[in-house]
């Protein structure tokens, strides 16, 4: 490892290699729990190389909350999980002052945040004062109890996940929150060839409950990731691949199906994302194919349908698709 002028340390390309091997790694032993999720868990590596948070969506059942229990343990990380239900408080999720009677003084009690890995189980199932109680620690990495910031380790991701806003009891995620995600991926029901591999492996006696026996083992670690996220930070992103980010966002704007665009955090993360997949795809550089392989994940969940458009069965991806499909490429 070197330094430049200014301090900051720079890889060697020995480094960047050894340091994206084991971030595929983990890819290999995420897939000894789950099936035919791997765009999934790519998306999940992605915002963890972006400082970035994660929301999952699908129908329960499809291994969301097993995907990130096999993520964690595969990385080495420190993982909670809070179930989000309609009687859930702020406090329960960020922590809070308890009165100790011994002392006759107030101790502040660390709530489940306090992790690397915050697994947030069907968080539209919560009402919104109680899925704001996480926005200071997505934005700000850190929470605050009676006026006193107290900062979360590092790294730290919250991977939330939620079922389709059409079911039963849900409550729709404020679109401040929704902006918070780096990344919104979808969960689709697996192909007749994965859904017969899950039946198989839970015939021959797999346990979701533990992985250890899975075979999930630890490839990477903490510092492993440091290193990959220095990495990703020197890929190169030429003006035109900035202008190509921008063009794309600008046209979510204009487009007659979308009451509300993509803001410039949505053109960042755009950017940020896009040098994370070219770099674990072992480039140096960005291009447009990397830009439009993470514009759906992105961009989906920080627009909004015009009202006819909703009535119509108009679908969001859809209309990004179009945008994709008429803005000019650069060469």
């Amino acid at each position: 490892m070197s330094e430049h002028g200014t301090g900051q340390q720079v890889l060697d390309p020995m480094e960047h290699d050894s340091a994206r091997q084991a971030l595929l790694d983990v890819r290999h032993e995420v897939a000894k729990a789950v099936v035919g999720q791997d765009a999934t868990v790519t998306g999940l590596l992605i915002a963890l190389l972006s400082h970035g948070h994660v929301l999952l969506e699908g129908v329960p059942g499809v291994a969301k909350t097993l995907l990130v229990r096999a993520l964690s343990a595969a990385l080495d990380l420190e993982t909670k999980r809070v179930q989000f239900t309609p009687d859930l408080m702020p406090g329960d999720v960020t922590g809070s002052l308890v009165y100790d009677s011994h002392t006759s003084e107030f101790t502040f009690r660390e709530g489940p945040v306090f992790t690397n890995l915050l697994l947030a189980d069907e968080i539209n199932r919560t009402p919104p004062k109680t899925q704001a109680s996480l926005l200071e620690a997505m934005e700000e990495r850190q929470v605050s109890v009676d006026g006193e910031p107290r900062q979360l380790p590092s790294p730290f991701l919250v991977a939330a996940t939620q079922n389709p806003v059409e079911y039963e009891g849900t409550y729709p995620l404020p679109e401040a929150q929704l902006d918070r995600f780096l990344l919104k991926l979808t969960m689709p029901l697996p192909e007749r060839a994965d859904e017969m591999e899950v039946i198989r492996r839970h015939a021959a006696g797999f346990d979701p409950r533990d992985l250890a026996a899975a075979g999930v083992r630890a490839v990477a670690d903490a510092r492993d990731l440091e290193r990959a996220r220095q990495a990703v930070a020197s890929v190169d992103v030429a003006p035109e691949i900035i202008g190509y980010i921008v063009d794309l966002v600008r046209a979510t704007r204009t487009a007659p199906s979308f009451l509300l665009g993509v803001s410039p955090r949505g053109a960042t993360a755009l950017l940020n994302t896009s040098r994370a997949w070219a770099w674990l795809s072992g480039r140096a550089f960005v291009t447009p194919d990397d830009v439009k392989a993470l514009a759906l994940p992105c961009l989906r969940h920080r627009v909004a349908l015009q009202p006819e458009a909703q009535m119509d069965g108009v679908q969001v991806d859809d209309v990004l698709g179009s945008i994709l499909s008429s803005v000019p490429v650069p060469r």
